[in-house]
């Protein structure tokens, strides 16, 4: 009888390559034309939160931008931004807080595990283990299958795909 074969999923944020993007869009906010005199900043609000602030709008958003532009350059999905749709203003000030989602949440869980089942069911289990699932099959092939499903799907979770024995 083959051995059972598993992988997790996980949504693991990598904090020194989001510092990095910070520390970037920190220094191209400070050094672009575009932005000299709108006191437009970003930085650091937390663990998990990075706040922009500016003194229009429009330069927040335009921050923004900036930031997700780095993001992506360093191989941080964007779906790991919580940011809302419109700056807050504070005072003369606009502050644009920006959360940032780690963990798989139960209720995701509950909707990865279900697509694993409509999909492949016999021979592939997924289980939930806290902020992560374990997916185990006896045929490496449909474990494969089951990756390429879920990069496929349009989840509004950014996976990664660990353990894989």
């Amino acid at each position: 009888m083959a051995a059972e074969s598993s992988f997790d999923i996980v949504s693991k944020l990598d904090r020194q390559e989001v510092d990095n993007a910070v520390n970037q869009a920190g220094r191209e906010l400070s050094q672009r034309f575009d932005f000299k005199g709108t006191g437009t900043t970003i930085a650091w609000a937390g663990d998990h939160a990075v706040e922009i602030r500016s003194t229009s709008e429009e330069r927040a958003k335009a921050a923004l931008d900036v930031f997700k532009d780095k993001l992506v350059k360093r191989g941080v999905s964007l779906k790991v931004l919580d940011a809302p749709d419109e700056p807050k203003a504070s005072g003369k000030e606009y502050r644009l807080p920006i959360a940032l989602k780690e963990g798989i949440s139960t209720e995701n869980a509950k909707k990865i595990s279900k697509m694993i089942r409509e999909e492949f069911p016999k021979g592939v289990r997924a289980q939930i283990q806290g902020d992560e699932l374990r997916v185990s099959s006896k045929k490496k092939d449909d474990l494969q299958a089951v990756i390429a499903m879920l990069k496929n799907s349009d989840l509004d979770v950014a996976l990664q795909f660990v353990n894989f024995r």
